[in-house]
């Protein structure tokens, strides 16, 4: 059985940081794409940021460009989102995503086949 686990999601001042980890297990996902997905209250889904099988390829939304960085580490079946100069507007459940079928990261939520349970980050202003 497929699972993602999120973690480090936590309350966090405006300018602050915060690093989420996404841990896989399950299968590996080493050949695969990764990303990071957010749901706010009352918004749709919205792409935060998706990285390649080899890390080398990655892509952003476009509120969250120049802010946040997103990495795995293959031999650990887990991918990271470095989150620096937050703001109130990232205030979002954050979700794990991982696709069984391309090798670089598509923005679109119908590319993933696995999702974790999300991760609350809430940004106090």
């Amino acid at each position: 059985q497929v699972q993602l686990v999120e973690s480090g999601g936590r309350l966090v001042s405006a300018g602050g940081s915060l690093r989420l980890s996404c841990a896989a297990s399950g299968r590996t996902f080493s050949n695969n794409a990764m990303a990071w997905f957010r749901q706010a209250p009352g918004k749709e889904r919205e792409f935060v940021a998706s990285i390649g099988w080899s890390g080398a390829i990655t892509y952003y939304g476009d509120s969250v460009k120049g802010r946040f960085t997103i990495s795995r580490d293959n031999s650990k079946n887990t991918v990271y989102l470095q989150m620096n100069v937050l703001k109130p507007e990232d205030t979002a459940v954050y979700y794990c995503a991982a696709s069984s079928r391309f090798r670089y990261g598509p923005s679109a939520a119908g590319g993933y086949d696995y999702w974790g349970q999300g991760t609350q980050v809430t940004v106090s202003s």
